[in-house]
């Protein structure tokens, strides 16, 4: 068994939805379901095959992403792995519950912009995804005044009124 750190490559504002799910059906449901969850969504998809030819199947509508989830998907390269890389401006936040009802998905292990680490362990000739590392450790307790700065952030950004 060999275990190792796969470090997403992306644009830093650009966000990413890592995830599990159990069959090749996943690429055509996940685009739909994208689709129809943000009209005019730019995102590309990638999902690592874990049986059959074992390919890296993709999808999306917007060629620099799709390009992005093809080249993490295959650095990762864990069965029945997904990865889609959401074009600027689009969320995970308005997708996430969406996406986790599509009866494919297992689960999802992390929805970021952060700078981020997939922990994959080989074993055999398959590779399984132990979790991930997003963003940094935190620096300390927010004080009032962070509190603040909180709640005044997520109001100009339009999440709370």
């Amino acid at each position: 068994m060999e275990i190792k750190n796969i470090k997403i490559e992306k644009p830093e504002n650009i966000n990413f939805i890592l995830g599990q799910s159990h069959f090749i059906k996943t690429v055509e449901d996940v685009h739909e379901t994208l689709v129809t969850s943000v009209p005019g969504i730019k995102f590309g998809l990638a999902f690592c095959e874990a049986s059959g030819k074992c390919l890296v199947r993709w999808s999306g509508t917007d060629d620099e992403m799709i390009e992005l989830a093809k080249t993490n998907a295959m650095a990762i390269s864990a069965g029945h792995s997904f990865i889609i890389f959401l074009g600027e401006g689009f969320f995970p936040i308005n997708v996430l519950n969406d996406l986790k009802m599509v009866p494919e998905v297992c689960r999802i292990f992390c929805a970021t912009a952060n700078p981020t680490d997939v922990v994959v362990m080989q074993v055999g000739d398959g590779r399984a995804i132990l979790g991930v590392c997003d963003g940094e450790s935190p620096k300390g307790i927010e004080a009032e005044e962070d509190i603040a700065w909180r709640k005044d952030f997520l109001r100009k950004i339009g999440y709370k009124s």
